[in-house]
């Protein structure tokens, strides 16, 4: 999600090609705008963006022209603020005598631009990136040195992010980490910093790791590492990176599939991070609680996301919310659903053909129209009366793992605050969720040889797991081509039972209320000669029936179905890659579909 590029070079020079090229290589993270900005020796700064792909925007704009000693270039992926030419990145501060960009979330954006103004800043944007620039600027005004005014700044940043910054009249930059990824390149005669390696390597491949809380003073003669709590210098020796430029942009992952999995822990914490400072959720959840009837409607993984959000909502907040597939809201709900009613359209991409029909009927009855997700810019985003974010950055991989897991996460924290509950539960999400991929990662190499075989199982759940059943079914067919079908557990033994013969695979997804009812299961399953593998907690009773217990962290009913969702991912994912697939481009499959 975002990506941020700097350069400082011994020599003035024409930077905008070098720029522009290191954009191109961060492009893979996702973005709706792009914009490029050079310091140089006359003490100009020259500042171009706009909304667009790179190749348009640099040459509408001209970057190739651009020079200096000193530059950045960002890619944005909206968050706070949507995707324009003022919110397009980077920003400068009040007199134009600073320029910077970042990545990531300031999640106390809303509350700093309020200060901002009254202490008489010029804020010209709504986007977080540029209060990374008036927090320094705070402190400049002060008169303190740059180095000590970043220091400050830190601690008047909450949330996820890096930034970079440079000031007219210098020959550096300043770069700060703070959770997201910062990389220090040094080559001869020039120092870089980027978000990701990519942008880097075509210039070197000696590089420095920078950690969170601290502050890297580039120079073109190499850098400085500071930590921002104490402001004592950091020394660190540089690394040599060998890896090919494709390893790269996964980093230490095979496949994107993977990487994203692993993402989840931090694309959770962002997205808790923003929904507690948002000023869109509170209108959101006072509009569903006046709702006649209040629907959410979704395709694929989006729908399942939809059935676990409607059973949060009528167990924490007692509210009925109808689950419907987007195609099936026009002939079944078109014709009854009025001014009253509000829909939650629920899309990864926002450009989805299914939901956007739907959204159409919506409005030509007059419903209330309410957006959740991830494409900021997209279709549904601008369709929607109040939408709100999903913070996941670009899937690459075809199917849904981080998206999935936020729309989950999204649904769960509106049906508390619907119900006027805590939402304290939610923050120690991410390090559950960290310790469930390192738990159960072992786990599914063992699983690997004994379902990489069959091309028929089923996937089983109750209540709250019911809608991640049909969500693993989903991930095992879209990567591993094999028959999975998800169902109601309790649905079984009226038919699909039949099915089961000595070694068949059935797995079960068990909620920590449902156990005496999935033992009924499991052993209807094992006594004709099945195979019955089980996620869920730790349980005397699931491990004294079942053939195969994959351990979760012990969470209690409602955060359970977000942890019981990784193994099924890691599993789908080993076996796709075990038969020989890509899990990232399944066969006959697109990440968007824009077609009935």
């Amino acid at each position: 999600m975002c990506g941020i590029f700097g350069i400082v070079m011994r020599d003035e020079q024409r930077l905008g090609e070098l720029l522009t090229e290191a954009a191109r290589r961060l492009s893979y993270r996702g973005y709706d705008s792009v914009g490029c900005a050079t310091l140089r020796d006359d003490g100009t700064i020259d500042l171009r963006k706009d909304v667009g792909k790179v190749g348009d925007v640099a040459e509408r704009l001209g970057f190739a022209e651009m020079v200096g000693r000193r530059g950045m270039v960002q890619l944005r992926w909206a968050t706070f603020g949507a995707p324009s030419q003022v919110n397009a990145q980077p920003h400068l501060d009040s007199d134009g005598d600073m320029v910077g960009a970042h990545n990531g979330n300031v999640v106390n954006n809303i509350e700093l631009r309020q200060e901002f103004m009254a202490e008489g800043m010029v804020v010209r944007s709504t986007n977080d990136g540029e209060s990374c620039v008036h927090a320094v600027e705070r402190y400049v005004d002060q008169g303190h040195e740059m180095l000590e005014a970043i220091r400050r700044a830190y601690d008047d940043l909450e949330g996820d992010y890096a930034f970079v910054i440079g000031r007219r009249g210098e020959d550096r930059l300043y770069a700060l980490k703070k959770g997201s990824g910062l990389v220090v390149g040094l080559a001869e005669d020039a120092t870089c910093v980027s978000s990701d390696l990519p942008s880097i390597l075509p210039i070197t491949r000696r590089i420095v790791r920078v950690q969170d809380g601290e502050i890297a003073v580039l120079e073109h003669t190499g850098v400085e590492l500071w930590r921002a709590e104490d402001g004592e210098q950091v020394e660190r020796e540089p690394e040599t990176i060998t890896e090919s430029m494709e390893s790269v942009e996964r980093g230490s992952y095979p496949h994107f599939m993977l990487k994203e999995i692993h993402e989840q822990p931090q694309v959770a914490r962002e997205l808790v991070h923003l929904l507690e400072s948002s000023p869109h959720v509170s209108p959101v959840v006072e509009r569903m609680a006046q709702a006649r009837h209040l629907y959410l409607i979704g395709c694929g993984t989006s729908y399942h996301a939809c059935m676990l959000g409607s059973v949060y909502l009528g167990r924490l907040a007692g509210r009925a919310a109808v689950p419907v597939l987007a195609p099936q809201f026009v002939p079944q709900y078109g014709g009854a659903v009025g001014p009253d009613d509000v829909g939650i359209f629920v899309s990864q991409s926002g450009e989805t053909k299914d939901v956007l029909n739907a959204v159409e009927v919506a409005q030509e009855r007059g419903m209330t129209v309410l957006g959740l997700v991830n494409v900021l810019g997209s279709t549904l985003m601008n369709e929607s009366e109040r939408y709100l974010p999903l913070a996941c950055g670009y899937e690459i991989s075809v199917p849904a793992t981080k998206t999935f897991m936020n729309q989950v996460l999204a649904f769960l924290y509106l049906a508390l605050r619907m119900g006027n509950q805590e939402t304290d539960m939610l923050a120690g999400l991410p390090e559950l969720l960290e310790r469930t991929i390192e738990d159960v990662e072992p786990q599914m190499e063992t699983l690997e040889p004994v379902l990489v075989g069959p091309d028929d199982l089923y996937c089983l759940g109750y209540g709250l797991t019911y809608p991640i059943a049909l969500e693993g079914a989903l991930k095992l067919k879209e990567v591993t081509y094999a028959h999975c079908e998800g169902m109601l557990s309790t649905e079984f033994k009226h038919g699909p039972l039949s099915a089961v013969d000595d070694g068949y695979p059935v797995i079960f997804v068990a909620g920590p209320e449902d156990v005496p009812l999935l033992v009924s299961g499991i052993n209807e399953t094992t006594c004709r000669g099945g195979r019955a593998i089980v996620v869920g907690e730790p349980d005397s009773r699931l491990e004294a029936n079942a053939d195969d217990l994959v351990g979760l962290p012990e969470v209690g009913p409602l955060l359970n179905p977000l942890l019981a969702t990784i193994p099924l991912q890691l599993l789908s994912y080993r076996l796709s890659v075990a038969r020989g697939y890509n899990p990232d481009f399944p066969r006959n499959l697109s990440k968007t579909l824009t077609v009935d």
